[in-house]
């Protein structure tokens, strides 16, 4: 141990001050309004008046959250407030900062050693009173102020790193949506508006609910594809939605090919997917349509335009429904849908995959960049409560 440091358990440095009452006029944090892992508060300072008993607190305290410790929620107030009584007002002793104190809080090392005290599976709370008996090093006063001042400002630094880093990454993401709705919002030379029926082989008449029972399914066997399964884009099966293969034989109008586009009858219009040689052979689900375009429609064209803003305000329009909206085989077929030459569709899709690569990559570059901001406040975390910086 450092020259000057102390060996005490937190207990010895700082008290749960539990001030229980009815408070109005002050201002109430709740779980909600602290951020994970940073201390930040994300609530109003505006007077709010509970109906439950809460906790006083002012500027001397530190708020811990005791449900769901690996949260992570730990904040300074810096005014007189009241708080949920799963939030403990923590009071330091004058030889313990609170900044020092909470920066010991946010150390990944500390929330791993709370959290092994928690106790209710479904709302696990922190012991605190194993939390009080915690060893906790106390450097001298001059010491402490020190180290937070160092932290503070690396923190800082980290805060605006990453926001920086995060926008980059916002934008990468944009330059390619961005593309993809210039292209859907400009109509080109040789674009025709067409039904979609007029650009499809065949448009599935709708679901076969009732052509199944519980007793269809099996935990691993031939995939449906319904609207859970149809994520960004991408088909993703679920091993609670399969069947055999005699089943698929009996619903084998259902059975999907490669080039397919799997389409949500309800929920989240719009969402849909080109079926690949991977999916080939699974079963359109329930909740779904299947569209098998003719030769002048690119499936990855077809996918691109049915997602765009675009033509999710188009289908909200036509949809049924009062409590969720949905699509069915009439609204379907007589669709508008905006078709250009065959040959611009994969000159669009081609640039669009160009951008898409680059897109990519810049995200595994931002991403890179965040963890190692990550890393980077646990390493000096990790120094500061060792003695180390």
């Amino acid at each position: 141990m450092k020259a000057g440091w102390q060996r005490k358990t937190l207990g010895e440095v700082c008290i749960v001050d539990k001030r229980q009452g009815i408070y109005k006029g002050l201002p109430y944090i709740g779980l909600e309004h602290i951020e994970s892992h940073t201390g930040r508060f994300i609530g109003s300072t505006e007077p709010v008046t509970v109906k439950s008993s809460t906790f006083r607190f002012s500027p001397e305290h530190l708020l811990y959250g005791r449900l769901r410790p690996y949260l992570n929620k730990v904040m300074l107030p810096d005014f007189t407030g009241h708080c949920s009584t799963e939030i403990f007002p923590l009071k330091p002793h004058p030889e313990l900062m609170r900044e020092f104190l909470q920066y010991w809080f946010l150390m990944d090392a500390t929330v791993e050693q709370i959290d092994a005290t928690s106790t209710g599976a479904r709302m696990p709370r922190a012991n605190m009173n194993a939390v009080l008996d915690f060893t906790f090093l106390l450097p001298p006063l001059p010491e402490q102020q020190r180290i937070v001042a160092i932290l503070d400002e690396a923190f800082d630094s980290i805060a605006i790193a990453k926001a920086n880093a995060e926008k980059n990454l916002q934008n990468a993401r944009t330059l390619f949506e961005s593309y993809l709705q210039t292209v859907f919002s400009q109509r080109g030379e040789g674009w025709e508006e067409k039904k979609l029926s007029d650009v499809a082989e065949n448009i599935s008449t709708g679901p076969f609910g009732t052509m199944l029972h519980k007793s269809d399914y099996i935990p691993d066997g031939i995939p449906l594809v319904n609207p859970m399964n149809i994520v960004d884009s991408r088909i993703v099966p679920s091993s609670k939605m399969m069947v055999n293969e005699e089943t698929r034989d009996r619903l084998r109008g259902y059975v999907l090919k490669a080039g397919d586009i799997v389409i949500a009858r309800r929920g989240e219009l719009g969402r849909c997917a080109l079926v690949t040689e991977q999916e080939e052979g699974w079963l359109c689900g329930t909740g779904s349509f299947f569209v098998r375009l003719s030769d002048c429609m690119d499936g990855k064209f077809f996918v691109a335009l049915f997602g765009s803003p675009q033509f999710k305000t188009l289908l909200d329009s036509n949809a049924v429904g009062t409590t969720m909206s949905s699509l069915n085989h009439s609204i379907l077929n007589d669709l508008p849908i905006l078709v250009p030459p065959i040959e611009v569709q994969r000159a669009i899709m081609a640039k669009a995959d160009e951008l898409l690569l680059e897109t990519q990559r810049l995200e595994s570059i931002y991403q890179q960049k965040l963890a190692a901001l990550d890393e980077l406040k646990k390493s000096l975390l990790h120094q500061a409560f060792n003695g180390d910086l």
